[in-house]
């Protein structure tokens, strides 16, 4: 099988959803550096990602609605009715100069991901993720819904049996949505529990394609352990999946502000490992992730994990001063702790396994089969 393939892009280096919103901070562009300062990425690894047409982007979206932000983009204002219907220029989906062409960069990413491992093989975008976007209107910082079009391209491509899994701390809405009572797609998410957008409830199946487990705030290593064993790893291997498409966000982490979640990024590392053979075709995404630092060295640690790349205990000096050059106007940013700044790998948070989480796990696996 050939090496990972490793999709990018330089917009993602100077576009901002705006200096106030959680995404105002540089995440791909800085894994891209990472991974080049340590001699993990060059020409021979690396794809540009195109900007997915409209027309692609059709697959699944509405024609109105991708007008509708391709307008929103050249005006840079968006009218109240066009607010109202495709919740575009809102606080979570905001109007910026790239609204339009950064998402397509991504959807064009994970299109190109699928195509790329149409044969077998792996490929990893990290700019893709955005697995709240709905056909016809922007939701969750999501302006289109990459992961649905890549699977709807492997789809196309005469695979029939391909398995979906999310760690992500927020529930695949939006992927649950285009794929609900799919006989093709199984999907898999672990996600924190009474939090926004507040579905994928334990008991929601998505009429049989879905396994949903929320969970506590503070969950620890030894818990998600106990969840990628007990559940996405037999509910995977259990569909015997002719590809994998796994939505890796960073955002489950102890340090990130939008969860209440404690898990160390060995957590991550270890489920792309487990998952990485187990069919002849995997998509690695990103997703969520609102602190620089954290989601950087997590993605990073990914590719190595893709690579099976051993991850050093410190990093080069190149790669160091990529991260001590990233800001932060969070509190947490103003001091960074010295392993933001010199490894990749957090120390692990290890942890009992709560007794609620053991029920939820023995009442889920009643359905796997």
């Amino acid at each position: 099988m050939q090496r990972p393939l490793f999709i990018g892009s330089e917009i993602y280096r100077n576009s901002t959803y705006g200096s106030k919103h959680p995404l105002a901070i540089p995440r791909v562009s800085t894994v891209i550096d990472l991974c080049r300062a340590q001699g993990w990425l060059s020409s021979t690894n690396y794809r540009v990602s195109p900007c997915a047409k409209p027309s692609a982007l059709e697959a699944f979206h509405t024609p109105d609605y991708i007008a509708a932000l391709q307008q929103a983009e050249r005006d840079q204002a968006v009218s109240d009715e066009t607010r109202e219907k495709y919740a575009l220029g809102t606080l979570s989906n905001p109007v910026f100069p790239e609204m339009y062409r950064r998402p397509a960069t991504a959807a064009g990413g994970s299109m190109l991901g699928a195509e790329l491992i149409r044969d077998g093989g792996i490929v990893f975008n990290p700019a893709g993720g955005t697995h709240h976007g709905l056909a016809n209107r922007a939701n969750g910082f999501c302006y289109l819904n990459d992961p649905v079009l890549a699977i709807l391209t492997l789809l196309n491509a005469g695979l029939d049996r391909i398995v979906y899994v999310d760690i992500d701390a927020h529930h695949c809405d939006g992927v649950e949505a285009a794929f609900r009572g799919s006989t093709k797609v199984r999907m898999i998410s672990m996600h924190e529990g009474s939090r926004w957008p507040f579905s994928g409830t334990l008991d929601d199946d998505a009429g049989g394609a879905a396994f949903n487990l929320p969970v506590a705030r503070n969950l620890n290593d030894d818990e998600f352990i106990a969840i990628l064993d007990q559940l996405i790893l037999p509910a995977t291997a259990s569909f015997d999946p002719q590809a994998i498409v796994l939505q890796c966000g960073a955002d489950a982490v102890a340090e990130d502000p939008l969860s209440r979640l404690t898990l160390s990024n060995n957590a991550h590392w270890r489920a792309v490992a487990s998952l990485r053979d187990m069919a002849p075709r995997l998509l690695v995404l990103g997703g969520g992730g609102y602190n620089p630092w954290s989601v950087a060295r997590l993605w990073t640690g990914v590719w190595a994990t893709l690579n099976k790349t051993a991850i050093p205990d410190l990093l080069n000096d190149k790669a160091q001063s990529v991260l001590e050059d990233l800001t932060w106007n969070r509190a947490a940013g103003k001091q960074p702790p010295r392993h933001w700044l010199v490894t990749l790998r957090d120390a692990p948070n290890h942890g009992e396994i709560r007794p609620e989480l053991r029920a939820d796990l023995h009442h889920i696996a009643e359905r796997i089969s």
